[in-house]
């Protein structure tokens, strides 16, 4: 499922490379890909954290820890004014997390179709959870994603990924 491409502006695409250069330190630390950040309404990031998964827990999440940290260090309001980006489309683990603490807008350089799409193209087992997009999960947070250019630098991170 494709959502609006086109509200993504400059500061977004900054948050996004931040992303993707999180992601990718997670790759090279022998981690799976994902890196996400959290910016206050004034733009300033305030939390970010890759993926954690490697040691055997796969609810090791940087979506996940945004949204604990959150719901610890932020007002409801700050929350619901914050955006979190992210390399790869929230998994409905992660959309739940974001729902339940009244987290604000999402932006992802990636869809988790996409991803479906490139594990089935490297023959890598399918997720073990349904890829589903994040409105079916958490209706009411507004979403955009993927952006072009930045979706293929993940791609080839999962490459280099599954590639071992």
């Amino acid at each position: 499922m494709q959502h609006d491409r086109g509200m993504v502006d400059d500061a977004d695409r900054a948050h996004l490379r931040r992303c993707v250069a999180l992601a990718r330190a997670a790759l090279d630390a022998g981690d799976e890909p994902f890196g996400s950040v959290l910016v206050d309404a004034g733009g300033q990031v305030l939390f970010e954290d890759t993926n954690h998964v490697a040691g055997g827990d796969a609810t090791q999440h940087p979506e996940f820890a945004i949204a604990r940290w959150a719901a610890t260090h932020l007002t409801p309001e700050q929350r619901a004014a914050a955006t979190v980006y992210t390399s790869g489309e929230h998994c409905p683990m992660c959309a739940a997390a974001h729902g339940w603490v009244g987290l604000g807008r999402i932006v992802y350089a990636s869809s988790s179709a996409q991803l479906t799409g490139w594990r089935a193209e490297l023959g890598t087992a399918p997720s073990p959870v349904r890829p589903l997009p994040i409105p079916e999960v958490a209706p009411g947070v507004p979403v955009e994603g993927p952006v072009d250019g930045l979706d293929e630098e993940v791609h080839e991170l999962h490459r280099r990924f599954h590639a071992g």
